[in-house]
């Protein structure tokens, strides 16, 4: 039974999408923290970080995750309409809970970025399977 809720769960999609969400989230650190390390202040690093990898991220959740290969101009304006409402609700969320938890309850804004990412991580992957990639 558990092996059978594990394959049902642990499909390429879902396998890919975490190796794109690593690789996407490494892609929001690496521009954060080189914006942070240039004195540039956590707020802006993290919109300018998000920006980055929102597009990044696009990419590769569109060929390699979701294997969504219309390249019909009107699919694609809904399609990336959708990708990015859905990642501004996501950089919104990342954003107040970056505020919250570095100004508000005085944590370290790496051990917070940690903590942010992974929930951003889950919040995207269900947005991309709901609302995003659905048909595909």
């Amino acid at each position: 039974m558990i092996k059978k809720l594990w394959d049902k769960v642990m499909n390429r999609e879902v396998i890919s999408y975490l190796i794109f969400g690593v690789l996407t989230t490494l892609v929001n650190w690496v521009v954060y923290g080189a914006m942070v390390y240039v004195s540039i202040d956590y707020r802006i690093a993290t919109a300018v970080a998000w920006a980055v990898s929102v597009l990044f991220a696009y990419i590769v959740n569109k060929i390699f995750v979701f294997q969504s290969y219309s390249m019909k101009p009107a699919y694609l304006a809904k399609e990336m309409a959708s990708f990015v409402a859905c990642r501004v609700l996501s950089g919104a969320m990342e954003m107040i809970f970056m505020i919250v938890m570095v100004s508000w309850l005085g944590m370290g804004e790496y051990i917070s970025k940690i903590i942010v990412s992974v929930a951003v991580v889950i919040a995207n992957y269900v947005f991309s399977k709901v609302f995003i990639f659905k048909n595909v």
